[in-house]
C-alpha cells in the first residue's frame, strides 16, 4: 500500500487536488532500503536544481532528506520513494507568483523481481523542458499507451532530427561489442544512468544515434532508479540480445554503487 504525506503529516484531499488539478511542478524517484539509497545526493542535486528551474525558488536538502526518513518503513523494506515538489497555493492565472515548494512525498513496496526484457518501439515525441523532471506525463504516457496497444512493452522516444533520445520513464544505453553507448539528444540526465556510466568499467561513448544505426548494436538496456538495469529484447524490428554478457556486467555495475544514508 503507498503512503503519502505532505510536509512530514498525512497528505490532506485538497492539497492533494490542487497538485491533480493544475499539474505544476517537479519530482524525482528513488529506491530506498535499510535507510539507504543508490544516488541520494544526485537526487537531492537534481530537486534543488529543477526547483530554481520550475519555481525561482530554493530548496532545502535536509529538509528533504528528513521527509524522506520519515517516510521509510521502519523495517528497512524495500520502497521506491517519490518525492514531488509543488505549491498548492500557484493557481491557472498566476504560475508566475512568488513559489512557496511544498514536499509531497509517497513509498509503494518496490518489485520483488527483476522485469524481464523490453520490446520498444520507437515514436516521435519529445518531452517539455526535457532536462527537467517534471510532473507532465502525459505526452509520455500516452506514447506507452499507444506502444502497448500496438504489442510492445513501451516507446523510445525520437527528437525532431530522427535521433533515439530517451525512453518513457527510463534511459538508453546500447553495446556495440566494443563500448557502451549513450544516446546524444536532448533527454532527461537521468540519475541512474550517471551512477553506471561512472560505475561502468568498460569504454563508453556519447555520440547520436538514429533508427538506422540499430543494426550495428548486439544488445541495449533501459535504466531508472526503479528497475536498475533492464535488458532490451528489441527496438522496432531490430533484435537484440536480452541475455548477453554485458547486461550481467552493467547489472553488477550498477548493483556495486555503494548506497548512501538517507
Amino acid at each position: 500500500m503507498a503512503e503519502i504525506e505532505i510536509d512530514g503529516a498525512p497528505a490532506d484531499p485538497a492539497r492533494l487536488a490542487a497538485l491533480g488539478l493544475l499539474n505544476y511542478g517537479h519530482f524525482t524517484t528513488l529506491r530506498a532500503e535499510a535507510g539507504r539509497a543508490r544516488g541520494l545526493a544526485l537526487h537531492l542535486d537534481r530537486l534543488v536544481r529543477d526547483c530554481r528551474t520550475v519555481f525561482g525558488a530554493e530548496l532545502d536538502r535536509a529538509e528533504v532528506r528528513a521527509r524522506i526518513r520519515r517516510a521509510l518503513p521502519a523495517d528497512g523494506a524495500p520502497v521506491i520513494v517519490r518525492v514531488t515538489v509543488f505549491d498548492p497555493a500557484l493557481g491557472l492565472e498566476r504560475p508566475s507568483a512568488p513559489a512557496v515548494p511544498h514536499l509531497l512525498v509517497t513509498t509503494r513496496p518496490a518489485p520483488a523481481a527483476a522485469p524481464g526484457p523490453l520490446r520498444v518501439r520507437t515514436a516521435a515525441h519529445r518531452r517539455e523542458l526535457p532536462e527537467v523532471k517534471h510532473v507532465g506525463l502525459f505526452g509520455l504516457l500516452h506514447q506507452r499507451r499507444l506502444a502497448q496497444l500496438d504489442g510492445y512493452d513501451d516507446a523510445l522516444l525520437l527528437d525532431e532530427a530522427g535521433r533515439i533520445a530517451e525512453g518513457a520513464t527510463w534511459n538508453l544505453a546500447l553495446y556495440d561489442g566494443r563500448a557502451l553507448v549513450w544516446p546524444d539528444a536532448a533527454a532527461l540526465p537521468g540519475v541512474t544512468a550517471a551512477l553506471l556510466a561512472g560505475a561502468h568499467p568498460g569504454p563508453q561513448r556519447r555520440e547520436p544515434v538514429t533508427t538506422d544505426d540499430l543494426g550495428r548494436f548486439v544488445a541495449a538496456v533501459a535504466v531508472n532508479a526503479g528497475v536498475g538495469v533492464r535488458p532490451l529484447a528489441a527496438i522496432d524490428g531490430t533484435v537484440l540480445d536480452p541475455a548477453h554478457p554485458v547486461v550481467a556486467g552493467l547489472r553488477a555495475a550498477y548493483e556495486g554503487v555503494e548506497p548512501e544514508r538517507i
